[in-house]
C-alpha cells in the first residue's frame, strides 16, 4: 500500500473537534438501573430522592424509661419525683416511642423502687433523648444529586431512605485489539522476536481505573480483512475501541485504512511527542482510537484522548485527599472525653476555605455522604468557635472546593433543584449549602463566609420582606439582594386536619402539638409575629420550644403523626401530603455579596435561576410564584416589595 501522509494538529484543537464529531453522530453515556447494593463507584445518572424517612419512626435514642414529660415536671435533687410503674414503660436503644410518651429518660437518671415505680431527680424536657422521624434523612430529599458517584456511605443513606434501585449510568465497554505479526502472549520463555503484548494489559489496568469495563481481544495479525472484522466486531459490542499498532505510515499499518473502510477518520495525526501517528475516528457513535505501539505513546493517547471520553461518558470527578487549614462558619461544641470526628461542608469564598458543620445526630450516614472533610477535635478540646481556623482532612479535591457554591441562610428546598440544575450544566459546579436560618445568613455573609444567603425576614411593622434587614445590617452597602421566589407560607396540618385546625390560633387548642423552627429562621420571625396577631401566647402552645431546621423535616415530623401542626411552605406540604393552611406569601430573595458577584459559581447561580428549566420546576414543585427569578432588587426602593 502507499504511504499515508499525518496531520499535526494541536491537542486541545484535536480533542475538540473529536468530541463534537462524536456527539454530533449521537455519542453519549447510557443509564442503567441496578441494585443499590451493586452501586458502589457508580455515577448516577439522574436525581435520587428518600422514599421514606430515616428513621420512619420515633426511635428512643437511649437504654431507659419512656415516659410524658409534663408528669417529671418539678423535679429536682430536692424534691424528687416518684413514677408509678404505670407512668413509665422500659424502652430500649431504637424501641419505638409508647403511645402517650414524649421523651426517655436514660436509665442511668432512675432509681428503681422496690413497688415498681422509680424516683428521678430532674425533669424530662419533652422530646429528649428521642429520634425524630427524618432525623438523618426525610421522605423526599434528595440523597443524590444527577452525575455524583455512589459512595458506600451513599448506599447506606440510600438503603435508609428506602431507595433499592439507582438509575446509574452504564459503563462503556472498552475494547482493545492488539495486533502484529511480531507480537506473543505474554509468557515466561518468549524466542527471540517475540515481543510480549503487554499493552493491553496496562490499557485495561487504565480504562477500568477510570470507571470502564475493559474487554481485550485475542491478538490479530497484520492483515488488513482480519483487523478490519476484528474491529468492526468490536464496535457491535463494545462503547469505545482502542486499536493497538499500526497507526503510523509503514507498509504494514492497516489501522488508519481499516477505520475509514468501516467509518470515518477525523484526524491522523496529533502535535504531541510522544504519541504523534494517533488515529481519531470513528463508527457513528463509536470512538475508534488508533493508538501507537510503543507502550509510552500509548499510554500518552488514551490519557490525553481516551479519558476524557471516558469522563465525558461518566461524567467522571475524582477525589484527593489531603489536609487543610479552614475558617468554621458554626461554633462546634465537644466534649472533653472523646476524639471527636465532625463532617463539614466546604467551599472557597475568596481565599476564605470555609468549613460549616454538618449534623451530628445519631443517625450519620447523610452526613458522611454529604462532607466534603473530617474535622478532628482531639481529646481533651472543647471545641472551636465561629470563624476559628481548624484543620480539616479533605475528602473533596481542591478543585472542587474552588467550583462550589456555598449557600448558608434560610432553608428552602428549590437549593437541592437548583444545585442539581448547576452540576447538570457544569460537572465540575457544586453547592455546599448549610441551614442556618435568615438571620445566620446575614451574619455568614457579613464575615464572607459564604456567596449566597437565603432570607425571607419580615420587617413586622412595614409588612415587607428583607429590606430594611440589610440596610440595617449593611448601612455602607456592599451586597445585592437577588430576586428567587415568591412562596407560599402557612400551617401544615395533619392529613384529613382531625384536630379540626381552621386557624392560626388553633395551635394554642389543647391537644393541639406543634412542631417550630429554629431560633434566627425566617419562619420562626413569622410564627412569633403572627402568635402576637393573633394574641396566641407562645407558653400555651405545646411543642414551642421543639425545634427543627428544615420546612420538610417539619413536614415530616406531622406526616408521622408525633406533631399536628407546624409552619412551614407549601410545597413541603405537598411533598408530604399534609393539608395546608395558607397565610401568607413570603419574598424568598438571596443575598450575594459584591466581592462574588463575578466568580463563575455565582454567575452560574443566576443564570440558573433566569432558566425557563427553574421556573418550570418551581411552579411543578408548587406553592411558588416566580416573577422575574435573578433580578437585582434595589436597596433603596421600599415600592419594589
Amino acid at each position: 500500500m502507499g504511504f499515508e501522509y499525518l496531520t499535526n494538529v494541536p491537542l486541545e484543537q484535536a480533542r475538540k473537534d473529536y468530541m463534537d464529531k462524536l456527539e454530533s453522530n449521537g455519542f453519549a453515556g447510557v443509564r442503567e438501573v441496578i441494585p443499590v447494593h451493586d452501586a458502589c463507584g457508580r455515577m448516577t445518572a439522574s436525581a435520587v430522592h428518600a422514599a421514606i424517612c430515616a428513621p420512619h419512626y420515633a426511635a428512643s435514642a437511649m437504654d431507659g424509661v419512656a415516659v410524658y414529660s409534663k408528669d417529671t415536671f418539678g423535679a429536682t435533687e430536692t424534691t424528687p419525683v416518684v413514677l408509678s410503674a404505670q407512668q413509665y414503660i422500659v424502652v430500649d436503644t431504637g424501641d419505638p416511642i409508647p403511645e402517650g410518651c414524649d421523651a426517655v429518660i436514660m436509665v442511668e437518671d432512675i432509681v428503681q423502687n422496690d413497688d415498681d415505680s422509680i424516683t428521678i431527680y430532674a425533669a424530662a424536657a419533652p422530646w429528649q433523648h428521642i429520634r425524630q422521624i427524618g432525623e438523618d434523612i426525610c421522605a423526599g430529599e434528595m440523597i443524590l444529586s444527577a452525575h455524583m458517584p455512589v459512595t458506600p456511605a451513599a448506599i447506606g443513606a440510600m438503603i435508609a431512605g428506602g431507595v433499592m434501585e439507582v438509575e446509574v449510568i452504564k459503563k462503556p465497554v472498552i475494547g482493545i485489539i492488539p495486533t502484529g505479526d511480531e507480537i506473543v502472549s505474554p509468557c515466561s520463555d518468549p524466542k527471540p522476536g517475540d515481543i510480549l503484548e503487554f499493552n493491553s494489559s496496562i490499557f485495561s489496568a487504565m480504562v477500568e481505573q477510570w470507571g470502564a469495563s475493559a474487554k481485550t481481544y485475542p491478538i490479530v495479525p497484520d492483515n488488513f480483512d482480519a483487523i478490519r472484522d476484528m474491529v468492526d466486531k468490536a464496535c457491535q459490542e463494545c462503547d469505545m475501541v482502542l486499536l493497538n499498532a499500526g497507526s503510523s505510515a509503514g507498509r504494514e499499518d492497516y489501522s488508519v485504512s481499516v477505520i475509514r473502510s468501516l467509518g470515518e477518520v477525523v484526524y491522523h495525526g496529533i502535535a504531541i511527542k510522544p504519541g504523534k501517528p494517533a488515529i481519531l475516528g470513528c463508527k457513528g457513535a463509536v470512538p475508534i482510537l488508533g493508538v501507537p505501539g510503543y507502550p509510552v505513546s500509548g499510554i500518552i493517547v488514551i490519557e490525553e484522548l481516551l479519558k476524557p471520553l471516558v469522563d465525558q461518558w461518566l461524567h467522571t470527578c475524582r477525589n484527593d485527599h489531603q489536609y487543610v487549614m479552614a475558617t468554621l462558619t458554626r461554633p462546634v461544641v465537644s466534649g472533653l472525653k472523646y476524639q471527636e470526628f465532625v463532617r463539614v461542608r466546604m467551599g472557597y469564598v475568596g481565599e476564605k476555605l470555609t468549613a460549616s458543620p454538618l449534623s451530628r445526630g445519631s443517625g450519620v450516614v447523610s452526613s458522611f455522604m454529604k462532607a466534603d472533610g473530617i474535622l478532628e477535635v482531639p481529646q481533651g478540646t472543647e471545641g472551636y468557635e465561629t470563624g476559628e481556623s481548624v484543620r480539616v482532612r479533605l475528602l473533596s479535591p481542591l478543585e472542587k472546593l474552588q467550583n462550589t457554591l456555598v449557600v448558608i441562610g434560610s432553608h428552602d428546598p428549590l437549593l437541592d433543584e437548583v444545585a442539581d440544575m448547576m452540576h447538570i450544566a457544569n460537572n465540575k459546579v457544586y453547592m455546599s449549602s448549610a441551614h442556618v436560618g435568615s438571620m445566620g445568613g446575614i451574619m455568614a455573609i457579613r464575615r464572607g463566609e459564604a456567596h449566597a444567603a437565603g432570607c425571607h425576614l419580615l420587617d413586622t411593622e412595614t409588612g415587607k420582606y428583607n429590606l430594611s434587614f440589610l440596610k440595617n445590617y449593611f448601612p455602607n452597602g456592599g451586597i445585592r439582594l437577588i430576586r428567587c421566589v415568591g412562596r407560599q407560607q402557612g400551617l401544615m396540618i395533619a392529613k384529613d386536619n382531625p384536630l379540626n385546625i381552621q386557624g392560626f390560633a388553633d395551635i394554642a387548642k389543647e391537644g393541639v402539638r406543634y412542631v417550630n423552627r429554629q431560633k434566627g429562621s425566617g419562619t420562626r420571625i413569622l410564627m412569633d409575629y403572627l402568635c402576637q396577631q393573633h394574641a396566641v401566647d407562645p407558653a400555651t402552645v405545646y411543642g414551642y420550644e421543639r425545634e427543627e431546621l428544615t420546612h420538610t423535616s417539619v413536614a415530616a415530623q406531622i406526616a408521622n403523626g408525633s406533631a399536628d401542626a407546624g409552619m412551614g411552605i407549601y410545597s413541603a406540604a405537598k411533598l408530604y401530603d399534609l393539608e395546608f393552611l395558607p397565610i401568607c406569601i413570603e419574598e424568598y430573595d438571596l443575598i450575594i455579596p459584591d466581592h462574588a458577584w463575578e466568580t463563575p459559581v455565582v454567575q452560574q447561580l443566576l443564570e440558573t435561576l433566569k432558566s425557563s428549566a427553574f421556573k418550570e420546576k418551581m411552579l411543578a414543585m408548587g406553592g411558588y410564584t416566580v416573577e422575574n427569578p435573578g433580578e437585582i432588587i434595589p436597596l433603596d426602593d421600599d415600592e419594589t416589595r
